[in-house]
């Protein structure tokens, strides 16, 4: 098969049906300024790619930097086997957010945390507790790693979204190395890390 045959534009494909209930929830969300204005066929293919690149073996995930849900709700649609905790800082996303969970019934498997991200590290409760950890963009490039791996168990991966491919990668293997990480594999839009620590 080949990789058009396989995607969209702009991502994998997807069918349209599965996700219904939650275009509503993007669109509002792209009202109030929670999202970009991008196509919504476009924000949900893309977060497809975090959907793909999650191995098929995890369990819990963290979606960090959430905002109105992408890629986490996406993921959540995608992948009903997964437990995922929905991270953001700001307590008014994180409110609607919560709402949405409910709306869509995925409070059974799907939890809001309103918290900033290195307190998350520091609580055992959240610290190398996942087999994931996702990001859409959170901030910068280095530090999201950083804090992500401190939330992923030994052998779990961080998954973060990456620009569109240029001559020459953002990452510094060196820094990736210090970090007790393997990687980046492109996966599409998201670049995967593997964890390596066992601390």
């Amino acid at each position: 098969m080949s990789e058009s045959s396989d995607m969209t534009k702009n991502g994998p494909s997807y069918e349209p049906a599965k996700f219904a209930t939650l275009v509503p929830i993007l669109r509002a969300a792209q009202k109030i300024g929670a999202l970009s204005g991008a196509p919504i066929e476009q924000i949900i293919s893309h977060a497809l790619w975090f959907a793909r690149a999650i191995p098929g073996s995890a369990k819990r995930v963290i979606d960090l930097g959430s905002g109105a849900g992408v890629p986490g709700l996406i993921v959540a649609f995608e992948r009903p086997e997964l437990e995922l905790v929905l991270v953001d800082r700001r307590s008014g996303r994180t409110d609607s957010l919560a709402r949405s969970v409910l709306a869509l019934n995925l409070a059974s498997r799907v939890s809001v945390k309103c918290s900033e991200i290195a307190d998350l590290v520091r609580d055992s409760k959240f610290s190398k507790q996942f087999d994931a950890a996702i990001s859409r963009g959170l901030g910068p490039p280095l530090e999201t790693l950083r804090l992500s791996r401190d939330l992923v168990k030994f052998g779990g991966v961080v998954i973060i979204s990456e620009p569109p491919l240029t001559a020459q990668s953002r990452w510094d293997p060196n820094q990736i190395t210090a970090l007790d990480l393997e990687g980046p594999d492109r996966q599409g839009a998201t670049a995967v890390f593997h964890v390596k620590h066992s601390d």
